[in-house]
């Protein structure tokens, strides 16, 4: 259903990144979800470095799809790509265009 709905989006609706980029990442946590975690793993790599070519790395949507891009690391065990993208990249990000207290700056904190 995610697949088909993508699909109709990209079609219809080619010139909203944002809201294509929202479906793509729905369906990368339902393969997730699914266990097919190798599967999520590259359509979050593919999300994430489009989602900085759209929107930059400061956007708070691309601190979401890079979140979203760790968690997939560590559910592959990859923590030696988790630790540096979260440590040198991420959260330095988030820290600086969101602030301390803000809720994708704490997660990435935990």
């Amino acid at each position: 259903v995610l697949e088909a709905n993508l699909a109709l989006r990209r079609r219809h609706w080619s010139r909203w990144e944002k809201l294509i980029l929202g479906v793509q990442n729905d369906l990368g946590n339902c393969l997730g979800d699914l266990g097919r975690h190798d599967e999520a793993l590259v359509l979050k790599r593919e999300i994430y470095t489009r989602s900085v070519a759209a929107f930059g790395v400061s956007h708070e949507n691309t601190i979401l799809t890079g979140s979203n891009l760790a968690s997939s690391f560590h559910s592959l065990h990859l923590y030696g790509e988790a630790t540096p993208f979260l440590r040198d990249q991420l959260l330095p990000v988030a820290r600086r265009s969101l602030g301390l207290d803000h809720h994708l700056t704490l997660r990435l904190n935990e």
